[in-house]
């Protein structure tokens, strides 16, 4: 039986415990930095950080149209934080020269729930996932982006006041939190079992 292999966007950000969280589900995790890192990945994660900088690093290594390319194929994907920002169709107060990757139809708004200092924690319920109410899942949110807007076919798997903060969209699946700063890997473990 082969092993899965998660490539794991390590441009800038929380890449690192992202990689130590798939290694403990017994799947292989391998950095990708340039386009022939994604030789052989089942799937990818894109993970929380700085989405400018993110963005910046994507066309300077000259990302940007392989992940595109590899996503519009149906590659399947987890993006956390800065990573849903990334597959967000729309950001709202991004950079002119901000790149997306545009492939999940959402409309999210950078720093949408306030600077560092707003930082906060939520339980949240996610059915959809298996994660029922004696069981929540702890979600770390650092200057996170805030769902404004879902699109035909996206799923909403988690809230936190009525907002978004998880979705799901055919393989696709993002989180305006970093469910990587918590040894709970259930949404990980979610995700694996989805591929």
């Amino acid at each position: 039986m082969t092993t899965t292999t998660i490539g794991v966007l390590a441009l800038q950000g929380a890449f690192q415990r992202h990689i130590q969280a798939v290694e403990s589900l017994g799947a292989n995790a391998r950095a990708v930095r340039l386009p022939e890192d994604l030789d052989g990945v089942d799937a990818l994660m894109l993970p929380g950080g700085e989405s400018t900088a993110m963005s910046l690093l994507l066309g300077a290594n000259a990302m940007t149209d392989p992940l595109r390319a590899l996503i519009a194929d149906g590659m399947p994907v987890f993006g956390t934080c800065a990573g849903m920002i990334l597959l967000a169709e729309k950001v709202l107060d991004g950079r002119p020269d901000q790149v997306q990757l545009a492939q999940l139809p959402i409309t999210v708004r950078r720093n949408g729930y306030g600077r560092q200092v707003a930082s906060f924690e939520a339980d949240l319920v996610v059915p959809a996932l298996g994660l029922e109410d004696d069981e929540p899942f702890r979600a770390v949110f650092i200057r996170a982006p805030k769902v404004e807007a879902v699109g035909q076919g996206v799923e909403v798997l988690a809230e936190v006041d009525g907002d978004p903060v998880l979705v799901r969209s055919g393989p696709l699946f993002a989180a305006a939190f970093h469910p990587e700063l918590t040894p709970d890997m259930r949404l990980h473990r979610a995700f694996l079992n989805s591929l």
